[in-house]
């Protein structure tokens, strides 16, 4: 079935007021009105511009419209939206004799939608609201510890003329523990309101992380750059490593280079089976700052026979 595009019949813009429509459809009615206009096919321009005026003139109506993607076709076979009375809302062309549209000028494209019947029509059956997807982002110990959070967002909402805007909402949401990101929650009845008393669709949140200050977050997997002491990489040592829940000792075996990866299994995001904490030496280099500082190092120097660089054959 051929989708009727009421936007560019009666040439406004799809986030057009309700006055921008009603103004329109006056200066077409009037040009295109049978008992004035002797253009070829103007008969069939009134009663397009009528029809366009009856849906989008129409809070509901326009509302339940409006969730059909430009050019798509009418979603089905789902339930119809209600066709509310339109209120005294024809043109009325003085002098003219018309009044409003006839149930018989509505398209099929209208029928499908609303049902047989004009401005008269009684409502129709419900029609359930569109879900609709938000992302939200949470500090990584939300979702590892989980709990109820306060969440802020832009989500949809219907404002008086029945357009669709979005608007700053603050939702309480139960985090999951071991929430991944990319995962999509599900806050039923939470999306965009149903039309003729239907039941309003869910709003989805897609889970993202902020940015921590120590940690990286690789699914399931968390990562830690860990400073270490040259000696303690040389010699070997067991120092304090952050995890989520808490500080936790750790064992560096000797001879350990920077960069070196340490695994601590069952650390990292919480779940029916546990990601791991994956941490990465940084070894840090104490300054030369003073004479003993400087002495060390010459030492070091002078005994130690060590090209950094041998592996790359200079």
């Amino acid at each position: 079935m051929e989708y009727k595009d009421y936007y560019k019949t009666l040439g406004v813009a799809r986030d057009a007021s309700a006055d921008e429509i009603k103004r329109a459809y006056r200066k077409l009615a009037r040009k295109y009105h049978p008992d004035v206009s002797k253009e070829a096919g103007a008969e069939d321009r009134f009663k397009d511009v009528g029809e366009a005026y009856e849906v989008l003139g129409d809070p509901e109506k326009r509302a339940a419209y409006d969730q059909i993607p430009p050019g798509g076709a009418r979603p089905g076979p789902g339930p119809r939206p209600g066709a509310a009375s339109a209120g005294g809302q024809g043109f009325d062309f003085h002098g003219g004799g018309f009044t409003g549209a006839d149930a018989s000028d509505f398209s099929d494209f209208f029928e499908s939608m609303f049902g047989r019947g004009g401005p008269h029509a009684g409502p129709g059956p419900a029609m359930r609201g569109q879900d609709h997807t938000a992302r939200v982002e949470l500090d990584l110990e939300d979702a590892f510890t989980g709990g109820v959070r306060t969440v802020t967002m832009r989500a949809p909402e219907r404002g008086p003329d029945g357009r669709m805007v979005n608007r700053e909402r603050s939702l309480k949401v139960t985090i999951p523990k071991g929430v991944r990101a990319g995962q999509q929650l599900r806050l039923s009845g939470q999306g965009t309101p149903g039309v003729g008393g239907g039941p309003a669709g869910d709003l989805y949140l897609e889970i993202g992380f902020r940015p921590h200050r120590f940690f990286r977050v690789d699914d399931s997997d968390l990562i830690v750059d860990l400073p270490v002491a040259p000696w303690e990489a040389a010699l070997g040592a067991t120092v304090k490593a952050p995890t989520p829940a808490g500080p936790v000792d750790l064992k560096i075996p000797a001879n350990s280079n920077g960069g070196r990866r340490l695994r601590l299994k069952g650390r990292g995001m919480p779940g029916k089976q546990a990601g791991d904490l994956y941490v990465v030496l940084r070894i840090m280099l104490p300054p030369a700052e003073d004479d003993d500082a400087r002495k060390l190092y010459e030492q070091m120097a002078e005994r130690m026979n060590f090209n950094p660089r041998a592996a790359l054959g200079v």
